[in-house]
């Protein structure tokens, strides 16, 4: 289903068939007697009062073609209560079969009248599906006119349109099957990027291997397909002050290599590389909304097969950063693709902070579940911000200890570490201590596991199952409060 918003200063009352006003929780609609006929308001005043007013939303068919939504908003309502009336609206759409409708912004409660933009954004984002493989695609087309004097700003117009397609962007890429989005394709994808406005620098295997990222070129070695790190930079400052930097783990299908997965759910493993997905997912909105920020996104992009020339369990590899690893599960991928790129990342950039974020592991979802992403942090403050700005846009983080006592467990006897804990428990925290080490100078850093928030099999409030593109809104709202 295609939304198509068109924003105008008035239209004409003829012209109103489906009308969207906005009311107070109570439903008072006495200032709705200028936006509505005599009759009309007498035929609402009167099925109001038999109506299901716990309902947020309410219709009124005033004849064969024309109805009346009514839409209730709270005094006190967070951002995200009003995305999610949104959401809920657009779950009418499949309801009334109707293809075009009017929102009255004068409707809007004075203290509610910045949030028409959330409750749009809202429903643009529940709107998306990928269909792009289906025979038979939805042709439907709903088109929604934003009227009156509390239109969102131009500049608010184009943040939210930026969230969007940065957003969509990142579920598209995680949507893609394995045998479409391998890393090959990725890279290209990627390149096409500065279109948008970002530096983008592709580092094949040749050049990967003249650096020494070895961690990351071991987890790609049994794939036919190439392994690659990508940076994209977004300059939106004139000066040169320090970036933000955002590394994602890219693995575009994780068999486990000769660790191998069982069979089951092991096609869920084409999203293995959402955490990259979302790193360019922010940057593509950071660049079309032309943020007043300079940012760095870092990507590894790999595929981890069991081939002929495979990685083995005992291998030993030494990382970019000089530290030797002993591989004693190659199921344990993700982290030696961080390992490299945050290293690289963090000498190259020298960056005010680094957060990374990976499919990291499963432990996470046994912690957490659906609801928040894993935070592991060398720094309170980046926390802090983090946690602030997941619970204003409801895609929330829960930090998790980070501590020396676990050193041993990742200590190795034949190499500096190993990149599995064998004793057993913490297994994400022994993973974000292994990423930790990789961190040389003290760099402020946060490590997002998001092994239970990309992936949705029944549905958030803001997306209808599948890819969700957690994390885009979580970080583009850290630098707009923070660092803009």
């Amino acid at each position: 289903m295609s939304i198509n918003i068109n924003y105008i200063k008035s239209i004409s009352k003829k012209s109103i068939n489906n009308n969207v006003l906005f009311v107070d929780e109570k439903f008072n609609i006495t200032s709705l007697k200028k936006h509505l006929s005599a009759s009309e308001f007498s035929f609402v005043s009167d099925l109001i009062k038999i109506k299901d007013n716990k309902k947020k939303i309410l219709k009124f068919d005033i004849n064969s073609k024309k109805k009346i939504f009514l839409v209730s908003l709270k005094k006190n309502s967070k951002i995200s209560d009003i995305e999610n009336l949104g959401a809920t609206f657009y779950n009418l759409f499949k309801e009334n079969k109707e293809n075009k409708y009017n929102f009255n912004s004068d409707t809007i409660p004075k203290q509610l009248k910045s949030n028409l933009g959330n409750f749009l954004h809202g429903l643009k984002l529940k709107s998306y599906r990928f269909e792009k493989y289906k025979t038979k695609k939805s042709k439907e087309n709903i088109s929604i006119v934003v009227y009156g004097k509390n239109i969102p700003t131009l500049k608010d117009q184009i943040k939210f349109k930026a969230l969007e397609d940065g957003t969509f962007y990142t579920r598209d890429l995680v949507s893609e099957p394995g045998n479409i989005l391998h890393p090959d394709e990725y890279a290209k994808r990627l390149k096409h990027l500065n279109k948008d406005g970002l530096k983008v620098n592709i580092y094949d295997e040749k050049k990967l291997k003249k650096l020494g990222m070895n961690t990351l070129l071991g987890v790609g070695q049994g794939s036919i397909r190439g392994s690659y790190l990508v940076t994209m930079e977004w300059n939106g400052l004139k000066d040169k002050s320090k970036p933000l930097a955002f590394v994602g783990k890219g693995v575009c299908f994780d068999t486990g290599g000769i660790s191998l997965k069982p069979a089951k759910f092991m096609e869920d493993m084409t999203y293995d590389m959402a955490g990259s997905a979302v790193v360019v997912g922010l940057m593509k909105s950071l660049a079309l909304r032309k943020a007043k920020v300079n940012a760095v996104g870092v990507v590894g992009l790999v595929e981890n097969m069991p081939g002929g020339n495979a990685q083995r369990p005992g291998d030993i590899v030494k990382s970019y950063s000089g530290k030797t690893v002993e591989i004693l599960n190659t199921d344990a991928e993700g982290r030696l693709v961080l390992a490299d790129a945050l290293t690289y990342t963090e000498e190259k950039f020298k960056p005010k902070f680094i957060v990374d974020l990976a499919t990291l592991t499963g432990a996470i979802i046994v912690s957490l579940g659906s609801e928040y992403a894993g935070l592991f942090s060398n720094n309170d403050k980046l926390s802090n911000q983090l946690i602030e700005a997941g619970e204003n846009v409801e895609e929330k983080v829960w930090r998790m200890p980070l501590n020396k006592n676990f050193d041993k467990l990742i200590d190795s006897k034949n190499a500096d570490m190993q990149n599995i804990n064998y004793v057993g428990g913490a297994g994400s925290t022994t993973a974000a201590q292994f990423l930790q080490r990789f961190i040389l100078n003290k760099t402020p850093w946060a490590h997002l596991d998001i092994a239970g928030m990309a992936f949705s099999k029944y549905g958030g409030a803001l997306n209808s199952g599948g890819a969700t593109g957690y994390g885009v809104r979580l970080l583009n709202k850290l630098i707009e409060d923070n660092y803009e």
